[in-house]
């Protein structure tokens, strides 16, 4: 129970981001602003971004990637705007072909947990695959524009994923202990919450399905494994900065879990620990 209450805390804090994004969200649908709500919610964003960074809760690095992750999913509302997947109902200046430009922060905010997540549990993963995954990650981002033409992919896509990372354990720390679980596993949970978020985020009037424009309902549960397979695609951006700082590959230590097959680690999924003429591991 001691260490539940610990992940709980610490996975509390690193969604600090998101946590504060929903509590606008709630305030603004009820509080009287003197700019749109879509609008006001932008500056709020920016300033928590720059706030983050000022502060030393993110890095440069960091934040360059959030801003990019914020580009990738402004990129997506976009198109799914444009062919009616869902609405934003709100007016707004900074509303673009429908988009209000904060619902990138949506996406940046998934960015900014796998951050701070990675900082205070400490994460290291083995058996990681950059090339295919970031080959995978592109591909599932490509497959919500063309399956509204061509033949959906995203099962054979989520299929080659699960091939690709068989062997991706990610390592974290909680309290005294080390444990392990598969990189697969770890994008399904996030994608699950993901998607109680965005039934949230629907309630509160952020944007609207089609089906709840008139009365809210449920989003659908096929939006879960949507959110699942997104994920890869912000942990391949915050991978690559992870990479540069030297904190992307785990060492060799075990996990100290208590279950023996856990504390397993298959030696050929590790790095070669080698060391450059500096000094530095790779």
């Amino acid at each position: 129970m001691r260490q539940l209450l610990r992940f709980g805390w610490n996975e509390a804090v690193a969604c600090l981001f998101p946590i504060l994004l929903f509590a606008a969200l709630a305030l603004s649908q009820v509080a009287p602003l003197p700019i749109p709500r879509y609008d006001a919610l932008l500056v709020f964003c920016i300033a928590l971004t720059l706030g983050f960074w000022a502060i030393g809760l993110e890095t440069w690095r960091e934040v360059a990637v959030i801003f990019g992750f914020h580009l990738v999913g402004l990129g997506l509302e976009l198109y799914k705007v444009k062919v009616g997947s869902w609405t934003y109902p709100g007016d707004a200046y900074t509303k673009v072909a429908g988009v209000p430009l904060f619902a990138g922060f949506m996406y940046a905010a998934v960015g900014s947990y796998i951050c701070q997540a990675w900082r205070r549990f400490d994460l290291r993963v083995s058996g990681y695959r950059p090339i295919a995954t970031t080959l995978l990650a592109v591909a599932i981002y490509a497959n919500f524009f063309t399956h509204h033409w061509i033949v959906d992919l995203r099962i054979p896509i989520a299929v080659l994923l699960l091939v690709v990372l068989r062997k991706a354990w990610v390592f974290y720390t909680v309290g005294p202990k080390r444990y392990r679980m598969p990189l697969a596993l770890s994008f399904v949970l996030i994608g699950f919450f993901l998607w109680i978020a965005e039934n949230a985020g629907t309630f509160l009037d952020a944007w609207n399905y089609p089906d709840q424009v008139n009365v809210w309902r449920l989003v659908h549960p096929a939006k879960f494994g949507a959110w699942a397979l997104l994920v890869s695609m912000s942990f391949v951006l915050v991978a690559s900065v992870k990479a540069l700082e030297g904190k992307l590959y785990h060492r060799g230590t075990a996990a100290s879990v208590t279950t023996p097959a856990a504390t397993v680690i298959d030696s050929s999924s590790l790095p070669t620990n080698k060391v450059r003429p500096d000094g530095v591991h790779h």
